[in-house]
C-alpha cells in the first residue's frame, strides 16, 4: 500500500507556491489573520472545484468528515462556513487573479509547441465573452438589465492548448468591443473575433501595432473593390478581394486596405464574409482561422459544465471574482499536470478521477494512467472535448 502524499496534495505540488506567498505579502492577504490564511482559503476553494462542491456548507461537511487528513492536504486553519465566507468577502481577489496569471504563463510555455488546426507559426488567439446570469436583488453591483444582473467573462484564448491568456470579469453592461481598449496587442499574432468586435478604429489600433485580425463583416458593410484574386470555387470560396472602406466614419477609422473573403459553407449553405488585414495567407486559411474561433465557445461550455462558476459561494464582487479566478487557476493547474505527466486523458476525465480520489494515497501518475483505457473506451464521436 502506498503511504505517500494524498492525491489532492500531489495535485497542489504543481502550483508555483513561491509566487502565491509573494502575492499574499504584496496585497497583505494574511494581515491580522490568526488561523484561516489565504493558503487555506485557496486550498478549500480549489478542493470545491475539483470535487464539485455546491455551497460553503457542502465544503465544510466534506472536509470535516476527514479531520485527520486536513493537515496532509495543506490546510492548517479551522475549516468552517463562517471562516470561508469571511475570507471570500475580505481577501483581495487580485491575489488569485495574479496567481492564475502566473500559472497561465507556465501553461503557455508547456503548450507552445502544440500544433494548430492550420499550418501557421504565428500565435493565434480567439477573443469572445460569455454571460453568467445572476439575481439582481442578491448581486446589485452586477447590474445588467432592468430586472436581472449578470457578469461577463471576456476571454482571450490561446488556441495552442486552449489556455486563457487574458480574462476580464465585468458587469453585464460592458460591451464586448470595449475589451479591445484594454487588451495589449501582440505584434505578429492573429486575433479571431466575431462581429461584436467590428469597430474600425479599434481594429486599426491592432493593425498599427503589427497584429493581425480575422473577423466577420456586417450586412451594411460599405466598401470599394480594388482588385480580386483568383479562388477555387469548388472549395466553397466565392471571392478574395482587396477593398477600401467607403463609409465616412469607417474610412477615417481604418484608412488602409482590407481583405474581403466570401465563403459559402457547403454543409449549411450559409454565406459568410470575412475581413482581415493579412494579405499573405491563402483565402482558405482565412476561413480555417475563423472556424477555429469555435474553440473559445467550447472553452466557455466546458468551464460552465465542469467548474463551479454558475453558482457562487458569496454575493459580493470580491467573493465572486475570487471564486472565478480560483476556478481558472484550477483549470490551468490540471492542464499543467496533463502536460508535465504527458497524459493522453482529457481534462474532463482527469477531473472525474480527481473528484473521487482527493483523500487517496495512490501515486498521481499511476492513478491517472491506469484510468486511460477506461477514458478512451468511453469516448464518443458526438462528445465535445477540450484539450
Amino acid at each position: 500500500m502506498h503511504v505517500g502524499k494524498l492525491v489532492f496534495a500531489q495535485v497542489m505540488e504543481f502550483a508555483p507556491w513561491h509566487t502565491f506567498r509573494r502575492l499574499v505579502t504584496k496585497y497583505r492577504g494574511d494581515f491580522n489573520v490568526r488561523t484561516f490564511r489565504c493558503m487555506d482559503q485557496f486550498l478549500c476553494m480549489a478542493f470545491a472545484q475539483l470535487t464539485y462542491r455546491e455551497s460553503l456548507r457542502d465544503i465544510e461537511a466534506c472536509l470535516s468528515a476527514q479531520p485527520a487528513k486536513l493537515y496532509h492536504l495543506g490546510i492548517r486553519g479551522n475549516v468552517s462556513r463562517s471562516n470561508l465566507a469571511d475570507a471570500n468577502e475580505t481577501r483581495d481577489w487580485r491575489i488569485y487573479c495574479e496567481f492564475s496569471q502566473a500559472m497561465i504563463r507556465i501553461a503557455r510555455r508547456l503548450y507552445a509547441q502544440d500544433p494548430l488546426a492550420i499550418d501557421l507559426d504565428n500565435t493565434v488567439y480567439a477573443l469572445d465573452s460569455t454571460t453568467i446570469d445572476l439575481c439582481l436583488s442578491v448581486f446589485p453591483w452586477a447590474a445588467f438589465r432592468e430586472t436581472k444582473a449578470a457578469i461577463k467573462l471576456h476571454t482571450l484564448l490561446d488556441l495552442r492548448g486552449a489556455i486563457p491568456t487574458f480574462i476580464l470579469i465585468s458587469d453585464g453592461k460592458l460591451h464586448d468591443v470595449n475589451v479591445l481598449d484594454i487588451l495589449p496587442p501582440e505584434a505578429g499574432a492573429f486575433y479571431i473575433m466575431d462581429r461584436a468586435y467590428l469597430d474600425f478604429d479599434r481594429l486599426n489600433a491592432l493593425h498599427q501595432a503589427g497584429a493581425f485580425f480575422v473577423t466577420r463583416a456586417k450586412s451594411n458593410f460599405r466598401f470599394k473593390r480594388i482588385y480580386s484574386c483568383p479562388v477555387d470555387r469548388s472549395s466553397g470560396l466565392i471571392c478574395d478581394q482587396h477593398v477600401e472602406l467607403t463609409g465616412f466614419y469607417s474610412k477615417q477609422g481604418y484608412p488602409d486596405r482590407l481583405r474581403r473573403v466570401r465563403f459559402k459553407d457547403p454543409e449549411t449553405d450559409k454565406t459568410l464574409v470575412f475581413l482581415t488585414n493579412h494579405m499573405g495567407i491563402s483565402a482558405a486559411s482565412v476561413c480555417a482561422l475563423y472556424k477555429s474561433r469555435w474553440q473559445v465557445e467550447l472553452f466557455f461550455k466546458w468551464i460552465k459544465q465542469h467548474l463551479r462558476i454558475k453558482r457562487f459561494f458569496g454575493t459580493s464582487e470580491n467573493a465572486v471574482k475570487s471564486q472565478v479566478w480560483i476556478a481558472v487557476a484550477t483549470y490551468v493547474l490540471v492542464a499543467i499536470i496533463k502536460k508535465r505527466l504527458n497524459l493522453d486523458l482529457s481534462l474532463h476525465a482527469m477531473l472525474q478521477i480527481l473528484s473521487v480520489t482527493p483523500f487517496e494515497k495512490a501515486p498521481l501518475f499511476q492513478l491517472l494512467t491506469e484510468m486511460a483505457p477506461l477514458d478512451n473506451m468511453n469516448d464518443s464521436d458526438n462528445q465535445l472535448t477540450l484539450l
